[in-house]
């Protein structure tokens, strides 16, 4: 399953409504190590369809980025049962990311 855009209109369906753990990316287009982590995330929504990945542009979604203290990004945080759980800042590899969710 490919990774979803996530806007303000749709992260309370999508990620905190979710039956399944979600693993968020804050990112932005100009952001190196934001693109050097696309890829990874890219493969975990394509590996691992027991989890939802999403994608927020901090750009586009300011406001979401404010409500989660995105200070630095590439920002990573899951969740489940609709609540934060863990984050992370800066690239990671795919077993940590995962790691994020135990």
């Amino acid at each position: 399953m490919a990774e979803l855009n996530i806007t303000k209109d749709t992260f309370q369906k999508e990620v905190l409504e979710s039956d399944k753990p979600v693993i968020v990316d804050f990112w932005a287009t100009w952001c190196g190590p934001c693109r050097m982590l696309g890829p990874i995330v890219s493969e975990l929504a394509e590996e691992h369809p027991e989890i939802k990945v999403c994608k927020v542009n901090v750009d586009d979604e300011p406001d979401l980025a404010q409500q989660f203290n995105v200070m630095s990004i590439p920002f990573i945080a899951t969740f489940k049962n609709g609540q934060l759980y863990k984050s992370s800042v800066g690239v990671q590899p795919k077993e940590a990311l995962l790691g994020l969710l135990n």
